[in-house]
C-alpha cells in the first residue's frame, strides 16, 4: 500500500530498529515503547486487518512471534519470565503484534507507552544484537 507506513518500513525506505526479518515479516523496535524492549512484528506483505490474513499466514506470524520472543526474553530478560502478545491494530492500518517484555501485571498497558530517545533505540537493538550473537 502506497502510503502505508509499515510497508514503508518493510521496504526499507524509512529507517526502522530492525530486531530480526525473514523473507515475509520483520520485527523492529517500536518508537513509543510501553517498556524497553517494545517490538512489532509486521508481515511485509500489506494486510489491514489481523483476521484478513490467510490460515496459514496467521499461523505463520503467530509462529513468528514465538521466536521474536525468545529474543526478546534473552536480551532483556524480564521478571515474570514472560514476553506479553497484544494484536491491537487501530493506531495503524496494517497488522502488526506487539511484543513486550512483562516484568508485572499491568506492563502491557499502552497508557505506559512514552516515545523513545534515539538513544533508547539504539541501546535496545545492541542489546538484542548481543544476545542473539
Amino acid at each position: 500500500m502506497e502510503n502505508c507506513i509499515f510497508c514503508k518500513i518493510a521496504k526499507g525506505e524509512i529507517p526502522s530498529y530492525k530486531v530480526w526479518e525473514d523473507e515475509n515479516y520483520l520485527a523492529i523496535l517500536d518508537i513509543h515503547p510501553i517498556k524497553r524492549g517494545h517490538t512489532l512484528l509486521i508481515p511485509k506483505k500489506h494486510e489491514p486487518y489481523i483476521f484478513g490474513m490467510e490460515d496459514d499466514e496467521l499461523g505463520e506470524i503467530v509462529i513468528k512471534a514465538k521466536l521474536v520472543s525468545g529474543i526478546l526474553k534473552k536480551a532483556f530478560n524480564p521478571k515474570s519470565g514472560k514476553i506479553g502478545l497484544v494484536a491491537y491494530g487501530l493506531d495503524v492500518d496494517h497488522t502488526h503484534l506487539h511484543l513486550v517484555p512483562l516484568d508485572k501485571s499491568g506492563d502491557l498497558s499502552f497508557a505506559n507507552a512514552k516515545t523513545a530517545t534515539k538513544k533508547d533505540l539504539e541501546q535496545s537493538l545492541i542489546r538484542l544484537k548481543n544476545t542473539a550473537a
